[in-house]
């Protein structure tokens, strides 16, 4: 084939070939010879000349390209033809050298084409022949523009990935590349990777980690890039030739504070590998003593904790040669890190916030043992925590400061440290009202009982420069501190144990003379129960009572009830009230005998007085407590009459839902007192005045009681009355009820009264609820209704069996579920008997009245035995009551 495409284009040979052509042959290449340089009759030619072997279509293509030099369809399919022929083939044929030698030829014309050049590359590349295919990438990107450069770039950056390719020639080809378009750095740190050059591929993640524009094409963060610069760094130290490991991990310890712990542990790993074992150690502890997070520090102290251990077992397998001393002191170093964990988490906690109060409690609990830590532990938690931003009771370090001194028998530091305490700068009053209260019970606890009366006394003085001023954000806590509530209450229960009567009594004027200061200055209730509640009110006036000054302790009650305003005198009311009575009925001194006359004549006006103050000033959400204790003061030791007025008062001044049960204890004692004839004009006023959801129950009561008196009609026209607030749909109590009412008392007219008046209510209801749902009018219903038809919800069977419940002498009878309808038995015939007449002579001897004859029925004396037994009940109920 050489020698074939040597001898081609020779002129001379061609008139003899011509003689060899046949006719389609023969008129091509006339025509070529006519005109040669035609490109379409030299491809008409070859697509004529398909079927022959490559060394007869090689000499057309070379006699074309001797005349058209520069065309690409020519060049382009030969070469094609040729890259045909070296397929399955020996690299080493000389075919391939034939082949190589023809592009050569061909870019001498085309080198301006990239698809040539691409075409080539890659056909060098496939004969693994690297010197000539990389100058073959690196002649195509000098001869073609830059704009088309980008194809030269990913053909040849895939051909250095090649196994073949040198590691060294890969670098140096990504190297160029990337300074052509750094964006595809990535790929480079991934080939990197892949081909273990850890030194290259760690220098090219700084890169990218120090680009603040860079963008990862596959969505990789920078976060991320940084873990993997550090896991090579730290698991490659050896390779690492080209950084400076350690400021880079440093770096990242202010960048990403989340990975705080793995980048210390990644640090220490590094001079691990490095088996500088000091340097690591020194990292380790660095990292403990510096983060912030309990997470950062468990991943460290685990890391720290696993090496220790690791060289002990290797030390003790032999692994490494050690001296025995050597051996204690790795073990002891061991235990020492085991035995600092909770005070090394403490350390962190206190770092992430050194306010926390709980947190330096604990860490003097760690050094119990070493007192100069627990003293500098504690001073140094007073220095560095702000009152202002403590997080918990910052008290609690002062008055904890003190005990542990006070439990080392040292006293006068203990008071010192409390004195000091005194001015600190607390947030809230109460931090330092309990400091006052810790030195008051240090001071009882070692008998020093004028050294704590002293200190509640300045506790509890009026500082001078707050007298005649309002209430400030300026003011401190040692401004305030007078009118703590728990330095109050300590002081009078000091004075009670250990003072005696005249003492207590003084504390407690103070205490009420400080609240009428605060009235004064402040003018706002809350301010005055700083300084003492209600509570403190009784204290003080049980007090007295219990050291028998009676008449101090009510004026004590009298001045909190115009201290405190509603509701906080609620309390102080209802214990004057009950105090008040109990003593002058004599249940609060049993020893002391009075007549009831006595009490009533000089004590009972006075009691009105209190009782109609209270039941003045409280509004009507808590009065009604105070109308029943007034009224039993009447009831007990006043007139019965004066409390049926107080009751009736009562159903007027609380609330609605109070009224029902102040009703029905008005009804009781009226009942008490003067008989149920008095109850039907309460009857009649709560029926009058009570909301609809009740006044169903009231009214039932009441027709109850009329039924039991015997007047049939009265009760009948309380159900008539309240039949308008019970729907016969959901109100199935009050209609039994009534059902059952005329079944034993009425007859056939009351008994149809009652449906008719059950219908049109159920009418007025249910044509209520169409019209609120907007449903069809009701006024045909109603119309019918009137004019003795039946209405919706009642159907006319129901109508004629209830009409049927009344028998032909006009008594109604109650359904009985078990009746046989003899209406199903025509063919039975009943035989008639006659009563005997010793039946009927008995009956008559009762006064009984019998068929044709005087005297009583049977339903008749039915009837008469169960009124007697209802009024036998009746009586034995009100006569155990």
């Amino acid at each position: 084939m050489g020698d074939l495409i040597s001898s081609i284009g020779k002129s001379d040979r061609m008139t003899n070939e011509a003689a060899l052509l046949d006719d389609g042959e023969a008129n091509y290449e006339e025509d070529l010879l006519r005109n040669p340089y035609i490109v379409k009759l030299w491809i008409r030619y070859l697509e004529y000349e398909i079927d022959k072997d490559i060394k007869k279509r090689a000499t057309i293509y070379e006699r074309a390209l001797s005349f058209l030099p520069g065309s690409y369809k020519l060049w382009h399919a030969y070469l094609a033809e040729l890259r045909q022929e070296t397929r399955g083939k020996s690299p080493k044929d000389h075919i391939f050298e034939q082949v190589n030698r023809t592009y050569e030829r061909c870019l001498v014309h085309l080198h301006k084409m990239p698809r040539i050049w691409l075409e080539y590359c890659e056909f060098l590349s496939a004969q693994k022949l690297i010197t000539r295919t990389r100058e073959g990438y690196d002649r195509a990107l000098r001869s073609l523009a830059v704009t088309q450069h980008d194809r030269i770039w990913r053909s040849y950056v895939k051909f250095a990935k090649q196994p073949h390719v040198p590691v060294l020639t890969a670098i140096r080809v990504h190297r160029r590349f990337i300074r052509w378009e750094p964006s595809h750095i990535e790929e480079y740190v991934d080939y990197l990777v892949g081909a273990k050059e850890w030194n290259e591929a760690a220098l090219n993640i700084t890169k990218i980690v120090n680009d603040g524009e860079f963008t990862s094409p596959s969505g990789k963060s920078k976060h991320q890039y940084w873990i993997q610069l550090c896991e090579i760094i730290s698991k490659h130290s050896d390779k690492i030739k080209s950084l400076q490991v350690e400021p880079i991990i440093r770096s990242g310890l202010k960048r990403f504070s989340d990975q705080v712990g793995k980048l210390w542990t990644t640090l220490a790993d590094y001079y691990i590998r490095l088996d500088n074992v000091d340097k690591s150690r020194d990292i380790f502890e660095e990292g403990m003593n510096t983060v912030i997070t309990v997470r950062d520090f468990t991943q460290i102290w685990d890391a720290y904790a696993t090496y220790e251990d690791k060289l002990i077992d290797m030390q003790m397998n032999g692994e490494m040669t050690v001296s025995d001393e050597d051996m204690d002191i790795q073990i002891s170093r061991y235990d020492h890190l085991i035995e600092r964990q909770a005070l090394l988490v403490n350390s962190v906690l206190l770092r992430q916030n050194p306010h926390q109060v709980s947190e330096w409690l604990k860490r003097a609990e760690l050094y119990a043992s070493n007192p100069n830590m627990v003293v500098q532990t504690y001073h140094q938690a007073i220095e560095t925590i702000d009152p202002q931003k403590a997080k918990g009771r910052p008290h609690q370090i002062w008055t904890s400061f003190a005990k542990y001194y006070e439990d080392g028998g040292d006293l006068e530091s203990a008071r010192k440290i409390l004195r000091k305490a005194t001015d600190a700068k607390f947030r809230y009053v109460e931090d330092l009202a309990t400091v006052y209260c810790h030195a008051v019970e240090m001071e009882l606890r070692h008998g020093e009982i004028e050294r704590a009366r002293s200190i509640l006394e300045r506790a509890t003085k009026i500082p001078d420069n707050i007298l005649g001023k309002t209430a400030g954000k300026e003011e401190s806590v040692q401004s305030k501190v007078y009118r703590n509530s728990k330095i109050w209450a300590l002081y009078a229960d000091f004075e009670e144990s250990v003072g005696d009567v005249m003492s207590t009594k003084a504390v407690y004027e103070k205490m009420i003379e400080t609240v009428g200061h605060l009235l004064s200055t402040f003018a706002r209730l809350r301010e005055m129960q700083k300084a003492a509640t209600p509570q403190y009110i009784i204290n003080f006036a049980t007090f007295l009572e219990e050291n028998r000054m009676w008449e101090e302790g009510f004026k004590v009650y009298e001045k909190g009830i115009s201290l405190f305003r509603y509701p906080h005198n609620l309390d102080l009311w209802l214990c004057y009230l009950t105090k008040f009575v109990e003593r002058y009925a004599g249940t609060a001194n049993p020893t002391r005998h009075r007549k009831l006359s006595e009490i009533s004549g000089r004590k009972m006006e006075r009691a009105r007085e209190l009782f109609e103050q209270a039941v003045t000033e409280i509004p009507q959400t808590d009065v009604k407590v105070f109308y029943i204790l007034y009224a039993n003061l009447e009831e007990q030791f006043g007139m019965a009459r004066r409390a049926m007025a107080i009751y009736d008062r009562a159903t007027k001044a609380v609330e609605d839902k109070d009224k029902f049960a102040m009703f029905s204890l008005y009804i009781n004692r009226a009942t008490e007192f003067f008989g149920v004839i008095k109850t039907r004009e309460i009857y009649e006023k709560a029926i009058e005045v009570l909301p609809d959801k009740v006044v169903k129950k009231m009214c039932m009561r009441y027709a109850e009681l009329e039924r039991k008196m015997g007047e049939i009609d009265r009760a009948r026209a309380v159900y008539t009355h309240c039949s308008q607030f019970c729907d016969p749909r959901t109100d199935n109590a009050f209609w039994n009820k009534w059902r059952e009412f005329e079944v034993e008392h009425g007859n056939v007219d009351t008994f149809k009264e009652m449906l008719r008046i059950k219908r049109s209510v159920q009418a007025q209801y249910s044509s209520s609820i169409n019209y609120m749902q907007g449903g069809v009018s009701n006024a045909g219903a109603v119309q019918g209704f009137i004019a003795g038809g039946a209405v919706p919800g009642t159907t006319v069977q129901e109508t004629k069996r209830e009409e049927q419940e009344i028998d032909d002498s006009g008594r109604a009878v109650r359904p009985n579920i078990e009746e046989i309808d003899l209406e199903e038995h025509d063919a039975l015939q009943f035989e008639q008997m006659t009563v005997p007449d010793r039946v009927i002579a008995n009956n008559v001897s009762e006064g009984v009245p019998v068929p044709g004859g005087k005297g009583m029925g049977a339903l008749e004396r039915m009837k008469k035995r169960k009124l007697e037994d209802e009024a036998a009940t009746e009586t034995a109920t009100e006569a155990k009551e």
